[in-house]
């Protein structure tokens, strides 16, 4: 599991850093191509950067899929759970557990017919505007993320079922930092 968990964190983290940077590019470009510098305005004009948006768009997207499924695994996911903390713990615990239930099926069934989309459209010649690449491969996030999603609930679920607890995210909790022992 720590492998997938890695890779879920390297993936999210690389596709923000390299938007970031990509729209960082097409804005400095677009910035400095408006000074009238002879031969500097003349070749950035001669760039095209047009491909930035959209590709920044694709990354979001598959950052979002992946990001939902790491919300899961970390409980960072926003709940409105008033009514069920002031239910008794057993009945708290059949509400919790129908509920991550219903979150497996739900991403099941989204990420089901997502990759039959992509089935679909990976037989057709449809290619993005600017950058021109096979469309399917834009859509694969949505079965890769929704699986994963629904992997993530049926591993938080096992886990509830097991200890009682969901996970919570804590936000003084500073990863990669040891915690000091106090003498």
């Amino acid at each position: 599991m720590k492998f997938l968990d890695h890779l879920e964190e390297w993936l999210i983290a690389t596709l923000m850093g390299a938007a970031t940077i990509v729209i960082f590019i097409a804005v400095l470009h677009r910035y400095l191509s408006g000074f009238p510098i002879p031969y500097v305005q003349d070749a950035l004009i001669q760039i095209n950067t047009s491909w930035a948006q959209e590709l920044t768009i694709y990354m979001f997207v598959w950052m979002a899929k992946f990001g939902a499924a790491y919300g899961v695994r970390t409980g960072i996911h926003v709940g409105v759970d008033v009514l069920i903390n002031k239910m008794k713990p057993a009945r708290r615990n059949q509400f919790v557990i129908f509920g991550l239930l219903a979150g497996a099926l739900f991403t099941g069934i989204v990420g089901s017919l997502g990759a039959s989309f992509v089935w679909d459209i990976a037989h057709t010649e449809q290619t993005s505007a600017d950058l021109e690449i096979p469309m399917w491969w834009v859509y694969l996030a949505i079965p890769l993320g929704s699986y994963l999603m629904c992997f993530r609930f049926l591993q938080v679920t096992w886990a509830f079922i097991k200890t009682g607890e969901l996970p919570k995210h804590d936000h003084s909790h500073v990863e990669g930092l040891e915690d000091e022992v106090k003498a």
